[in-house]
């Protein structure tokens, strides 16, 4: 087994370097308000140890999705490099209980990412993240006691159900987080290159037919993308025939039926301003 610890802004910055330590898992963000300014020090410093590298990112219970997107934005040049975990504690965690808030923050890190996160729970919360166990290894936390400090594994029964094994055990809080890991060099690098392809998400686009009269001079798309090329360009006044709707956070896409495929034309553009009259 390899030998891990986790760092944060509080740890000493000699954590990074520990010459008994294989691997150094680094606290990213926390939230969508916080990243550690000790990151990056505490992640190079240890790469440039010879150390395995991960990251985390410690959940306040917001919005899943959003919180996910702060972390990999955060951390999206550690991706391939760096092991991603999540870490699922009650303190601080407005959602704790939701049995459903982790699966849906790992799923949405692993479409912008094409990585799954480890899990940090306590084992005695293993039933909040049961679900993700078919798709993430499991970093559970396991103390015989809050004073134990020493490297010297401790004879105990670690709970992982419905995990079969840990990918990681924390066996110690006090002091410096201690951890065991499960695997070797070459399957820690294989975790934290993933599956090397993101799952595109699929448009939601809304069936509405009708008509839009350019209140200026629009091209029409190849694809609903701004740089898509231009298949045509229509002068102010025009009216596009469209069979569906495609909403972003402010831009509209409408699709106009043509006889190969479809066109997109921008009803809206990225401020939500609209761009002509639709009917």
């Amino acid at each position: 087994m390899l030998k891990m610890v986790d760092v944060s802004s509080y740890s000493p910055r000699s954590f990074a370097t520990l010459s008994i330590a294989d691997i150094v898992m680094t606290k990213a963000t926390q939230g969508t308000h916080y990243v550690n300014h000790y990151c990056d020090t505490d992640y190079q410093h240890a790469k440039k140890a010879g150390k395995q590298l991960g990251i985390y990112h410690y959940c306040e219970g917001g919005n899943p999705e959003k919180e996910a997107q702060y972390f990999y934005h955060n951390t999206k040049n550690y991706i391939g490099e760096a092991v991603p975990a999540v870490d699922w504690e009650s303190n601080e965690n407005r959602s704790w209980g939701d049995k459903n808030w982790v699966k849906r923050f790992v799923t949405e890190f692993h479409s912008l990412s094409g990585v799954w996160c480890l899990i940090y729970v306590q084992s005695s919360a293993l039933n909040q993240v049961a679900n993700c166990a078919k798709t993430c290894g499991l970093w559970v936390a396991c103390y015989p006691s809050m004073n134990w400090k020493s490297w010297n594994v401790p004879n105990m029964n670690v709970p992982t159900s419905p995990w079969k094994t840990y990918t990681i055990w924390q066996f110690t809080g006090d002091n410096m987080d201690r951890n065991l890991v499960n695997t070797t060099v070459e399957g820690w690098k294989k975790l934290a290159k993933g599956s090397k392809t993101v799952a595109k998400k699929k448009p939601n686009w809304v069936k509405k037919s009708g008509e839009f009269v350019l209140g200026q001079a629009l091209e029409i798309h190849k694809e609903p993308h701004i740089d898509s090329p231009a298949i045509a360009k229509l002068p102010k006044g025009s009216v596009v025939k469209y069979d569906a709707t495609l909403q972003g956070p402010k831009r509209l896409w409408l699709r106009q039926p043509r006889s190969k495929g479809y066109g997109y034309i921008v009803g809206k553009d990225k401020y939500g301003k609209l761009l002509g009259k639709l009917k």
